[in-house]
């Protein structure tokens, strides 16, 4: 199993991993585009590494998470994440 790699450039905060970071099978990648070449016939979400929770594409926190990445929401699914919900 490969681990999340978090870094700093000069000034600029990079995630590089790509592989089977999180579960059994999900590949995670920094890149939205590289994903969804992983997966054409799937949706892309973003995966808040920290809570296990997923963004769909126009959520607020999309891509904006600190710790997060770019995963196939299928893959996602059978790895045991989630949707992330509103808190009510």
């Amino acid at each position: 199993m490969r681990r999340i790699a978090y870094g700093l450039l000069p000034g600029v905060a990079f995630v590089a991993a790509v592989g089977t970071a999180l579960g059994q099978g999900m590949q995670t990648f920094a890149n939205e585009q590289v994903a969804q070449r992983h997966c054409p016939a799937d949706t892309v979400v973003w995966l808040n590494t920290s809570s296990g929770s997923y963004q769909l594409k126009g959520d607020s926190w999309y891509g904006h998470t600190q710790r997060g990445m770019y995963v196939c929401k299928a893959e996602a699914d059978k790895d045991g994440m989630h949707a992330w919900t509103t808190p009510k």
